[in-house]
């Protein structure tokens, strides 16, 4: 019997933040942290899939999906604010405890996550969500940390770039050997809230953040030694993105780490369901107790 989904809002730091949950309350918990373009959009079939054994959980961050949207006037459109919401949303949920499956954006936010409280993470698959310098693939980072270095005229066109529905559309095709399998409606939803009025202004202000993801690796790699955290990469190996060699770093700090690279692109979810689900549900039948 497929558990029931429930999408929810409720209000951290006085904005409306939407989730989806399913599962017993008393079950480990699971986090599912979405990527850019997307939202919890992007894990509507992973939750009603893992929910029979967990209580699974997934946000959409501020600026995205259904959460809200305040001016960047309003907000700080920074990873380390992203991170603040969702710890306040863990809160509010009574969720002390957990493990969680992170992916492109989702993985920064997580990593702080961990930093803050590391006792609190009990597993971590990561689905070419990155923690490595080697992760990045050429050219598509190029004009990322070009703007975040130097942003204005000269930088703005490559970066606004991938707010664009053909951007959008080969995130979720490129690198994927049967294409047919994914749904246009995935970039579709995605387009459509990216078009927002203001949203592009919200989208270059994390990109103008990003390096300071980068500049937390040294953190997230010791974090990882000291804790021995059990990890598990199933990671799209055709990713233009976040590329195999960020999939197979993770054993430089974890050596037990776990690395299954699949013949799929940056959303794998959207090919490979059914095998992702399998190794995260053997995944935390061994290592979540």
């Amino acid at each position: 019997m497929t558990s029931a989904v429930h999408h929810r809002t409720t209000t951290v730091d006085s904005l409306e933040v939407f989730y989806r949950e399913a599962g017993d309350p008393a079950a480990p918990a699971v986090v599912l942290l979405h990527g850019f373009p997307t939202s919890s959009h992007m894990f509507r079939h992973l939750i009603p899939a893992l929910a029979d054994r967990y209580r699974v959980i997934a946000p959409d961050h501020i600026g995205f999906g259904q959460s809200a949207m305040p001016t960047p006037e309003d907000f700080p459109y920074t990873f380390d604010a992203l991170t603040e919401i969702t710890s306040g949303l863990l809160g509010r949920l009574g969720v002390d405890r957990f493990a969680m499956y992170v992916q492109d954006y989702g993985a920064p936010i997580g990593w702080r996550l961990a930093l803050q409280h590391p006792e609190r993470v009990t597993a971590i698959v990561t689905q070419n969500g990155n923690a490595y310098e080697e992760g990045f693939v050429k050219p598509f980072w190029d004009g990322v940390f070009a703007y975040a270095k130097s942003p204005g005229p000269d930088t703005d066109a490559p970066v606004r770039g991938a707010l664009t529905p053909e951007i959008t559309r080969w995130q979720y095709v490129n690198g994927v050997d049967d294409p047919s399998l994914v749904s246009p409606d995935n970039w579709v939803h995605d387009q459509a809230l990216l078009d927002r009025p203001g949203n592009d202004e919200i989208q270059l202000r994390l990109f103008r953040d990003y390096p300071t993801n980068v500049d937390l690796y040294p953190r997230v790699h010791r974090y990882f030694r000291d804790s021995r955290v059990p990890l598990l990469a199933v990671w799209g190996a055709n990713d233009e993105i976040f590329g195999p060699a960020g999939a197979e770093a993770f054993r430089q700090d974890l050596p037990n780490a776990e690395i299954h690279l699949i013949e799929s692109g940056h959303f794998a979810l959207e090919s490979h369901l059914e095998t992702i689900t399998e190794r995260i549900r053997d995944f935390f039948a061994r290592v979540l107790t």
